[in-house]
């Protein structure tokens, strides 16, 4: 039984994706190539190592053996490199990195100063809801994430990030613009104006709504802050967005903030890792960076780089 390093990442990519389309995606590779290789590796094996479904595919008991195991390998190979790169010109590193909606918008100033410091590690973000973050975090399947401290991290470890407030937009002139502070369940009649489909925090959102009993009254869907700041300006609903977003478009347009007074509304954002100090040497020097622990995002000398 031989699998080789693209098997075991292919894998990975199909298992968290629960899909064998999504996953050949994530791992850069043809749809046929990437089922001929899971075929192989279930002939190779001898057993099925995928649940196959008209909504997609879950690994067997022998898929989540295998897994695991590739978890550890990939894991192994990670840390390999880091400790090699004192030595070796041009080897490269990875990082795989979550984050939820509202920490993506703290993100491009720390992550493109650290990309710029640190020229031979790559990192693959992607966006996800915090619950299936830490889920993720858990699972291996992502060396670190960001997530909301208000879902439960299990046997994580944690590092504070930011505080994350979310804030009702409106036109200056809308009537709920002079409300010192509102409660969800308020402006649930409102127009809304909303992010795409596939956002993490437009689901947390209708997640919310939900509760109340009454879902959002979306009038369109964007796929950026800006935008919806916009449309807001333009009147075309209401919309509720992190503060710290905000701020980047305000002064620029005719619009307010309104304060929600619900707890949900203001979060603590979290770094999140199984093991913060086994982190591969690269994973950590992100770490310090998004921490602002090393200002301003220096190189982590060898030997101090444990958390």
């Amino acid at each position: 039984m031989r699998f080789d390093l693209t098997d075991l990442r292919l894998f990975l990519h199909v298992v968290e994706a629960e899909s064998i389309t999504h996953g050949a995606e994530r791992a850069a590779l043809a749809l046929a190539s990437a089922s001929a290789r899971i075929r192989g590796m279930e002939e190779a094996s001898g057993v099925p190592l995928l649940d196959r479904n008209p909504r997609g595919v879950r690994p067997t008991p022998a898929g989540q053996a295998l897994a695991h195991h590739a978890r550890v390998v990939l894991g192994q190979l990670e840390q390999m490199r880091g400790d090699l790169r004192q030595y070796a010109q041009g080897l490269r590193g990875h990082v795989r990195m979550l984050s939820n909606t509202a920490a993506l918008t703290h993100l491009p100033e720390a992550l493109g100063r650290f990309l710029s410091t640190h020229p031979a590690i790559d990192v693959d973000l992607e966006e996800k809801p915090s619950q299936e973050i830490v889920a993720a975090v858990a699972a291996g399947l992502a060396d670190i994430g960001i997530a909301a401290d208000i879902v439960g991290i299990g046997p994580l470890e944690t590092l504070p990030f930011r505080t994350d407030r979310l804030v009702l937009i409106v036109p200056n002139e809308h009537p709920l613009a002079n409300r010192d502070a509102i409660a969800l369940r308020e402006v649930l009649d409102e127009p809304f104006v909303g992010l795409d489909h596939g956002s993490a925090l437009q689901a947390h959102l209708a997640g919310h709504a939900a509760r109340e009993g009454r879902p959002f009254k979306l009038r369109v869907r964007l796929s950026s802050f800006e935008a919806i700041c916009r449309m807001v300006e333009s009147r075309v609903g209401v919309a509720i967005m992190p503060e710290a977003a905000l701020r980047k478009h305000q002064g620029k347009m005719a619009i307010l903030a309104v304060p929600l007074t619900d707890s949900w509304s203001l979060r603590h954002l979290t770094i999140c890792a199984r093991n913060l100090s086994e982190l591969p040497a690269h994973a950590q020097q992100l770490v310090h960076c998004l921490t602002e622990s090393l200002p301003p995002c220096t190189r982590i000398p060898q030997g101090q780089d444990g958390l």
